[in-house]
Protein backbone atom coordinates (compact mmCIF):
# COMPACT_ATOMS: atom_id res chain seq x y z
CA UNK A 1 0.00 0.00 0.00
CA UNK A 2 2.96 1.79 1.04
CA UNK A 3 4.40 1.59 -2.61
CA UNK A 4 1.62 2.39 -4.54
CA UNK A 5 0.96 5.90 -2.08
CA UNK A 6 4.58 6.51 -3.23
CA UNK A 7 4.71 5.67 -6.65
CA UNK A 8 1.24 8.03 -7.10
CA UNK A 9 2.94 10.73 -5.20
CA UNK A 10 6.13 10.80 -7.66
CA UNK A 11 3.97 11.06 -10.12
CA UNK A 12 2.38 13.90 -9.71
CA UNK A 13 5.29 15.56 -9.06
CA UNK A 14 6.81 14.61 -11.89
CA UNK A 15 3.66 15.73 -14.16
CA UNK A 16 3.66 19.28 -12.23
CA UNK A 17 7.22 19.39 -12.98
CA UNK A 18 6.49 18.60 -16.79
CA UNK A 19 3.63 20.97 -17.14
CA UNK A 20 5.41 23.57 -15.09
CA UNK A 21 8.48 23.58 -17.30
CA UNK A 22 6.20 23.21 -20.60
CA UNK A 23 4.79 26.65 -19.22
CA UNK A 24 7.52 28.59 -18.77
CA UNK A 25 8.91 27.09 -22.03
CA UNK A 26 5.78 28.49 -24.43
CA UNK A 27 5.71 31.75 -22.26
CA UNK A 28 9.73 32.50 -23.02
CA UNK A 29 9.18 31.96 -26.53
CA UNK A 30 8.69 35.48 -28.51
CA UNK A 31 4.89 36.00 -29.32
CA UNK A 32 4.28 37.35 -32.78
CA UNK A 33 2.27 40.63 -33.04
CA UNK A 34 -0.26 41.04 -36.20
CA UNK A 35 -1.61 44.09 -36.64
CA UNK A 36 -4.84 45.30 -39.05
CA UNK A 37 -4.27 46.76 -42.18
CA UNK A 38 -4.98 49.55 -44.28
CA UNK A 39 -5.25 50.83 -47.73
CA UNK A 40 -4.66 54.20 -49.16
CA UNK A 41 -8.50 55.45 -50.51
CA UNK A 42 -9.10 58.68 -52.58
CA UNK A 43 -11.63 61.42 -51.04
CA UNK A 44 -12.69 65.12 -50.05
CA UNK A 45 -10.81 66.45 -46.86
CA UNK A 46 -12.48 69.56 -45.36
CA UNK A 47 -10.77 71.08 -42.24
CA UNK A 48 -13.20 73.27 -39.84
CA UNK A 49 -13.59 74.69 -37.01
CA UNK A 50 -16.52 75.36 -34.56
CA UNK A 51 -17.31 78.55 -32.74
CA UNK A 52 -19.70 79.09 -29.87
CA UNK A 53 -21.93 81.81 -29.44
CA UNK A 54 -25.49 82.86 -29.35
CA UNK A 55 -28.54 84.33 -31.48
CA UNK A 56 -28.54 87.94 -31.02
CA UNK A 57 -30.71 90.98 -33.04
CA UNK A 58 -28.70 93.12 -34.80
CA UNK A 59 -30.60 96.11 -32.80
CA UNK A 60 -31.92 95.79 -29.65
CA UNK A 61 -33.35 99.11 -28.69
CA UNK A 62 -34.35 100.08 -25.18
CA UNK A 63 -36.57 102.53 -25.35
CA UNK A 64 -36.73 105.57 -22.46
CA UNK A 65 -39.05 108.09 -21.60
CA UNK A 66 -38.98 111.72 -21.74
CA UNK A 67 -40.01 112.36 -18.76
CA UNK A 68 -39.92 111.84 -15.38
CA UNK A 69 -43.20 109.83 -12.97
CA UNK A 70 -44.93 107.19 -12.41
CA UNK A 71 -45.89 104.36 -14.83
CA UNK A 72 -49.17 104.65 -14.62
CA UNK A 73 -50.22 101.85 -17.76
CA UNK A 74 -48.08 99.17 -19.90
CA UNK A 75 -49.85 98.48 -22.97
CA UNK A 76 -47.31 95.55 -24.28
CA UNK A 77 -45.90 92.46 -22.64
CA UNK A 78 -42.84 90.44 -24.29
CA UNK A 79 -43.65 88.94 -27.36
CA UNK A 80 -45.71 91.53 -28.66
CA UNK A 81 -45.52 92.46 -32.21
CA UNK A 82 -45.28 96.69 -32.00
CA UNK A 83 -45.19 98.92 -34.95
CA UNK A 84 -43.29 102.09 -34.95
CA UNK A 85 -45.34 104.97 -33.26
CA UNK A 86 -47.33 102.94 -31.72
CA UNK A 87 -48.49 103.34 -27.36
CA UNK A 88 -46.15 101.18 -25.21
CA UNK A 89 -46.74 103.10 -21.26
CA UNK A 90 -48.19 106.33 -19.90
CA UNK A 91 -46.84 107.92 -17.56
CA UNK A 92 -48.32 110.20 -14.80
CA UNK A 93 -46.28 112.93 -13.85
CA UNK A 94 -45.65 113.83 -10.34
CA UNK A 95 -44.36 117.32 -10.09
CA UNK A 96 -41.87 118.80 -7.99
CA UNK A 97 -43.06 121.40 -5.62
CA UNK A 98 -40.88 124.02 -7.24
CA UNK A 99 -41.64 123.99 -10.36
CA UNK A 100 -45.26 123.41 -9.82
CA UNK A 101 -45.03 126.92 -7.70
CA UNK A 102 -43.00 128.95 -10.34
CA UNK A 103 -45.28 128.10 -13.01
CA UNK A 104 -48.56 128.69 -10.66
CA UNK A 105 -46.59 132.54 -9.88
CA UNK A 106 -45.85 132.38 -13.50
CA UNK A 107 -49.87 132.38 -14.57
CA UNK A 108 -50.39 135.20 -11.17
CA UNK A 109 -48.41 137.53 -13.22
CA UNK A 110 -49.63 136.72 -16.56
CA UNK A 111 -53.31 137.72 -15.30
CA UNK A 112 -52.04 140.83 -13.66
CA UNK A 113 -50.61 141.88 -16.69
CA UNK A 114 -53.11 141.25 -18.80
CA UNK A 115 -56.08 142.87 -16.69
CA UNK A 116 -53.53 145.86 -16.49
CA UNK A 117 -53.36 145.85 -20.62
CA UNK A 118 -57.05 145.48 -21.06
CA UNK A 119 -57.55 148.22 -19.15
CA UNK A 120 -55.47 150.64 -21.11
CA UNK A 121 -56.41 148.95 -24.36
CA UNK A 122 -60.76 149.40 -23.36
CA UNK A 123 -59.15 153.07 -22.50
CA UNK A 124 -57.18 154.10 -25.08
CA UNK A 125 -60.30 152.63 -27.27
CA UNK A 126 -62.77 155.16 -25.55
CA UNK A 127 -60.27 158.01 -26.34
CA UNK A 128 -59.22 156.69 -30.20
CA UNK A 129 -63.40 156.95 -31.43
CA UNK A 130 -63.35 160.41 -29.54
CA UNK A 131 -60.34 161.51 -31.95
CA UNK A 132 -58.72 162.30 -28.88
CA UNK A 133 -55.62 160.23 -28.99
CA UNK A 134 -53.66 159.21 -32.56
CA UNK A 135 -53.85 155.42 -34.43
CA UNK A 136 -50.50 154.29 -33.16
CA UNK A 137 -51.11 154.92 -29.93
CA UNK A 138 -54.23 152.91 -29.69
CA UNK A 139 -52.83 150.30 -32.44
CA UNK A 140 -49.84 150.14 -29.31
CA UNK A 141 -52.55 149.41 -26.55
CA UNK A 142 -54.07 146.59 -28.68
CA UNK A 143 -50.74 145.12 -29.27
CA UNK A 144 -49.75 144.80 -25.56
CA UNK A 145 -53.62 143.59 -24.69
CA UNK A 146 -53.43 140.84 -27.20
CA UNK A 147 -49.97 139.89 -26.20
CA UNK A 148 -50.77 139.77 -22.81
CA UNK A 149 -53.67 137.18 -23.46
CA UNK A 150 -50.84 135.03 -25.56
CA UNK A 151 -48.36 135.27 -22.13
CA UNK A 152 -51.33 134.20 -20.39
CA UNK A 153 -52.14 130.80 -22.62
CA UNK A 154 -48.33 130.25 -22.12
CA UNK A 155 -48.62 130.40 -18.69
CA UNK A 156 -51.62 128.23 -18.27
CA UNK A 157 -50.08 125.35 -20.70
CA UNK A 158 -46.75 126.01 -18.53
CA UNK A 159 -48.14 124.83 -15.28
CA UNK A 160 -50.49 121.96 -17.12
CA UNK A 161 -47.15 120.39 -18.98
CA UNK A 162 -45.60 120.78 -14.84
CA UNK A 163 -49.09 119.51 -13.25
CA UNK A 164 -49.88 116.97 -15.99
CA UNK A 165 -47.12 116.59 -18.44
CA UNK A 166 -49.30 116.94 -21.41
CA UNK A 167 -49.74 120.39 -23.92
CA UNK A 168 -52.59 121.89 -25.06
CA UNK A 169 -51.46 122.18 -28.13
CA UNK A 170 -49.85 118.97 -28.72
CA UNK A 171 -51.75 116.46 -26.29
CA UNK A 172 -50.62 113.61 -29.27
CA UNK A 173 -47.14 113.92 -29.07
CA UNK A 174 -47.43 114.38 -24.83
CA UNK A 175 -44.04 113.16 -23.47
CA UNK A 176 -46.18 111.44 -20.92
CA UNK A 177 -47.00 108.74 -23.86
CA UNK A 178 -43.74 106.27 -24.65
CA UNK A 179 -43.86 105.27 -28.21
CA UNK A 180 -41.98 102.72 -30.03
CA UNK A 181 -39.41 103.66 -32.09
CA UNK A 182 -39.02 100.89 -34.27
CA UNK A 183 -41.02 97.75 -35.91
CA UNK A 184 -40.10 94.75 -33.81
CA UNK A 185 -40.56 92.24 -31.33
CA UNK A 186 -41.12 93.24 -27.44
CA UNK A 187 -38.48 91.53 -25.75
CA UNK A 188 -38.70 92.93 -22.67
CA UNK A 189 -40.94 94.84 -20.39
CA UNK A 190 -38.84 95.77 -17.00
CA UNK A 191 -41.25 97.69 -15.48
CA UNK A 192 -44.27 97.21 -13.98
CA UNK A 193 -47.71 100.04 -12.98
CA UNK A 194 -46.43 102.24 -10.28
CA UNK A 195 -42.75 101.80 -11.32
CA UNK A 196 -41.01 104.86 -11.23
CA UNK A 197 -38.86 106.46 -13.80
CA UNK A 198 -36.80 108.66 -14.90
CA UNK A 199 -36.39 111.05 -17.89
CA UNK A 200 -33.40 110.18 -20.35
CA UNK A 201 -31.31 113.13 -20.59
CA UNK A 202 -27.79 114.24 -21.08
CA UNK A 203 -26.95 113.39 -17.70
CA UNK A 204 -29.02 110.06 -16.81
CA UNK A 205 -29.53 107.05 -19.06
CA UNK A 206 -33.08 106.87 -18.01
CA UNK A 207 -35.28 103.81 -16.68
CA UNK A 208 -35.59 101.12 -19.63
CA UNK A 209 -39.71 101.01 -20.20
CA UNK A 210 -39.20 98.00 -22.90
CA UNK A 211 -36.74 96.61 -25.22
CA UNK A 212 -37.29 96.35 -28.51
CA UNK A 213 -35.76 94.01 -31.63
CA UNK A 214 -36.10 93.31 -35.16
CA UNK A 215 -36.61 89.55 -35.39
CA UNK A 216 -36.04 89.02 -38.85
CA UNK A 217 -32.53 90.78 -38.96
CA UNK A 218 -30.35 88.39 -36.58
CA UNK A 219 -26.73 88.26 -36.41
CA UNK A 220 -24.42 85.36 -34.88
CA UNK A 221 -22.36 86.56 -32.29
CA UNK A 222 -19.32 84.37 -31.01
CA UNK A 223 -15.31 83.88 -29.73
CA UNK A 224 -12.59 82.61 -31.63
CA UNK A 225 -9.77 81.35 -30.72
CA UNK A 226 -6.44 83.27 -31.27
CA UNK A 227 -4.94 80.12 -32.95
CA UNK A 228 -7.49 80.21 -35.34
CA UNK A 229 -8.69 84.04 -35.86
CA UNK A 230 -5.92 84.55 -38.45
CA UNK A 231 -7.63 81.75 -41.20
CA UNK A 232 -10.67 83.79 -40.69
CA UNK A 233 -11.61 86.64 -43.05
CA UNK A 234 -14.37 88.61 -43.79
CA UNK A 235 -16.87 87.38 -46.05
CA UNK A 236 -16.33 83.72 -44.89
CA UNK A 237 -19.78 81.68 -45.03
CA UNK A 238 -20.58 79.54 -41.68
CA UNK A 239 -23.35 76.92 -41.26
CA UNK A 240 -25.16 77.73 -38.06
CA UNK A 241 -26.02 74.57 -35.65
CA UNK A 242 -28.94 75.87 -33.07
CA UNK A 243 -29.06 73.59 -29.57
CA UNK A 244 -32.68 74.40 -29.37
CA UNK A 245 -33.54 73.54 -32.82
CA UNK A 246 -31.78 70.92 -34.29
CA UNK A 247 -34.01 70.91 -37.28
CA UNK A 248 -33.06 74.62 -38.21
CA UNK A 249 -29.57 75.24 -39.84
CA UNK A 250 -29.26 78.68 -41.41
CA UNK A 251 -26.35 80.08 -43.47
CA UNK A 252 -24.56 82.96 -42.31
CA UNK A 253 -21.73 85.15 -43.63
CA UNK A 254 -18.66 86.64 -41.36
CA UNK A 255 -19.43 90.91 -41.53
CA UNK A 256 -16.90 91.80 -38.26
CA UNK A 257 -13.66 90.13 -36.59
CA UNK A 258 -13.11 92.06 -33.75
CA UNK A 259 -9.07 93.33 -34.02
CA UNK A 260 -8.91 93.53 -29.87
CA UNK A 261 -9.22 90.07 -28.24
CA UNK A 262 -10.40 89.68 -24.83
CA UNK A 263 -8.58 87.28 -22.06
CA UNK A 264 -10.79 84.18 -20.47
CA UNK A 265 -9.43 81.48 -18.29
CA UNK A 266 -5.62 82.21 -19.41
CA UNK A 267 -6.52 82.02 -23.35
CA UNK A 268 -7.22 84.99 -25.72
CA UNK A 269 -10.10 84.91 -27.73
CA UNK A 270 -11.52 87.23 -30.43
CA UNK A 271 -15.89 88.12 -30.86
CA UNK A 272 -17.08 87.29 -34.18
CA UNK A 273 -19.94 88.25 -35.78
CA UNK A 274 -21.40 86.93 -38.74
CA UNK A 275 -25.50 87.87 -40.63
CA UNK A 276 -27.92 85.33 -40.87
CA UNK A 277 -29.74 84.24 -43.60
CA UNK A 278 -32.75 81.78 -44.93
CA UNK A 279 -34.39 82.53 -41.06
CA UNK A 280 -37.35 79.94 -40.22
CA UNK A 281 -40.62 82.34 -40.35
CA UNK A 282 -41.11 81.76 -36.74
CA UNK A 283 -39.49 80.62 -33.80
CA UNK A 284 -36.49 81.68 -33.46
CA UNK A 285 -35.44 83.99 -30.02
CA UNK A 286 -33.02 86.04 -28.71
CA UNK A 287 -30.36 84.62 -26.38
CA UNK A 288 -30.96 80.77 -28.33
CA UNK A 289 -27.11 79.08 -27.94
CA UNK A 290 -26.00 78.31 -31.52
CA UNK A 291 -22.47 76.48 -33.04
CA UNK A 292 -21.14 77.85 -36.34
CA UNK A 293 -19.01 75.51 -38.13
CA UNK A 294 -16.37 77.55 -40.82
CA UNK A 295 -14.63 76.00 -43.86
CA UNK A 296 -11.03 76.57 -43.29
CA UNK A 297 -9.59 74.79 -46.22
CA UNK A 298 -10.98 72.45 -48.13
CA UNK A 299 -9.07 70.18 -50.82
CA UNK A 300 -10.46 67.45 -52.95
CA UNK A 301 -9.96 63.93 -54.63
CA UNK A 302 -6.61 63.18 -52.67
CA UNK A 303 -5.14 60.28 -50.97
CA UNK A 304 -5.58 60.28 -47.63
CA UNK A 305 -5.33 57.75 -44.77
CA UNK A 306 -6.55 57.37 -41.43
CA UNK A 307 -4.58 59.87 -39.25
CA UNK A 308 -4.16 57.09 -36.63
CA UNK A 309 -1.79 55.07 -39.11
CA UNK A 310 0.67 58.13 -39.52
CA UNK A 311 3.81 58.13 -36.80
CA UNK A 312 5.18 61.85 -36.41
CA UNK A 313 8.99 62.03 -35.22
CA UNK A 314 9.78 65.99 -34.87
CA UNK A 315 9.24 67.78 -38.25
CA UNK A 316 9.07 64.25 -40.01
CA UNK A 317 5.70 61.58 -40.91
CA UNK A 318 5.65 58.11 -41.30
CA UNK A 319 3.97 54.80 -42.43
CA UNK A 320 4.46 51.40 -41.52
CA UNK A 321 4.43 49.92 -44.97
CA UNK A 322 3.71 45.92 -44.81
CA UNK A 323 6.72 44.28 -46.97
CA UNK A 324 6.32 40.24 -46.27
CA UNK A 325 3.96 37.92 -44.00
CA UNK A 326 6.19 34.90 -43.93
CA UNK A 327 6.38 33.74 -41.13
CA UNK A 328 4.98 37.00 -39.47
CA UNK A 329 4.14 40.49 -40.93
CA UNK A 330 7.17 42.49 -41.84
CA UNK A 331 6.51 45.95 -41.87
CA UNK A 332 8.91 49.02 -43.25
CA UNK A 333 8.40 52.13 -41.82
CA UNK A 334 8.46 54.69 -44.56
CA UNK A 335 8.69 59.00 -44.51
CA UNK A 336 5.59 60.38 -46.22
CA UNK A 337 5.02 64.04 -46.43
CA UNK A 338 1.58 65.02 -45.54
CA UNK A 339 -1.12 67.66 -46.23
CA UNK A 340 -4.49 68.59 -44.74
CA UNK A 341 -5.85 66.72 -42.04
CA UNK A 342 -9.44 66.97 -40.56
CA UNK A 343 -8.63 65.27 -37.28
CA UNK A 344 -9.74 61.78 -38.88
CA UNK A 345 -8.08 61.17 -42.20
CA UNK A 346 -4.94 62.78 -43.28
CA UNK A 347 -3.72 63.95 -47.13
CA UNK A 348 -0.85 61.88 -47.74
CA UNK A 349 1.35 64.17 -50.90
CA UNK A 350 3.45 61.38 -51.54
CA UNK A 351 6.38 58.49 -50.54
CA UNK A 352 3.67 56.20 -51.21
CA UNK A 353 1.42 55.01 -53.97
CA UNK A 354 -2.45 53.92 -53.39
CA UNK A 355 -1.34 50.43 -53.56
CA UNK A 356 0.47 50.08 -50.40
CA UNK A 357 -0.62 48.48 -47.03
CA UNK A 358 -0.30 50.08 -44.18
CA UNK A 359 0.26 49.13 -40.76
CA UNK A 360 -3.35 49.87 -38.71
CA UNK A 361 -3.85 48.66 -34.85
CA UNK A 362 -2.93 45.79 -33.09
CA UNK A 363 -4.62 42.81 -33.38
CA UNK A 364 -5.16 41.63 -29.66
Amino acid sequence: MKKIFKIVMWTLVAVIFAGTFVYLYMNSRPKEERYATVQPTRGDIERTTVLTGTIEPRDEIEIKPQISGIISEVLVEAGDLVNEGDVIARIKVIPEAAQLSSAQNRVDVANVALDDAQAKYERAKMLYDKKVIAREEYETAEATWLKAQKEVSGARDALRIVREGVSELNAKESNTMVRATITGLVLDVPVKVGSSVIQSNTFNDGTTIATLADMNKLIFKGNVDETEVGQLAVGMPMTIAIGAMPDVSPSAVIEFISPKGTSSNGANTFEIKAALSDLPESGLRAGYSANATVSLRRVKDVMMVPESVVEYAGDSTFVYCLGDTVPTQQWKRTAVKTGLGDGINLEIVNGIDSTATLRGDKIQ
